[in-house]
């Protein structure tokens, strides 16, 4: 297992914890019986941190950029479904997991930010 790996990157480290946030909220959605939007988060969620983690055995710089762009459109997605979930009186509240989210966020954008500026022609 790659533990040594996600412990000294912040990415990893963050993308596994808000994965596992996520799986507790999404719980709670299952208790409520949302099954369809509960699926629907959890797949996102727990997709960034796959991408983010697949971006380290990168082709090259580019295919690094490409595979956090991918992780950055499932954050995008997951505060679609957040979205949703806050508008609806009756799901939990996710104020938390939303919070994480936009840490997450921000990291990634200045991933992507700084591999851009850094990228040379390959």
């Amino acid at each position: 297992m790659k533990t040594a790996l996600i412990d000294s990157n912040p990415l990893l480290k963050m993308s596994i914890d808000f994965s596992v946030s996520a799986i507790r909220y999404c719980q709670l959605l299952q208790e409520k019986k949302q099954y369809v939007i509960s699926n629907q988060l959890l797949k996102s969620a727990t997709s960034i941190g796959a991408n983010a983690m697949e971006a380290q055995n990168a082709e090259s710089k580019l295919d690094f950029i490409h595979k956090l762009k991918i992780a950055a459109k499932e954050a995008d997605e997951v505060q679609y479904w957040l979205l949703i979930c806050e508008r609806v009186t009756e799901y939990p509240a996710s104020a938390d997991l939303k919070l994480q989210l936009e840490g997450l966020q921000k990291m990634l954008n200045k991933i992507i930010s700084t591999a851009k500026k850094n990228n040379t022609v390959e």
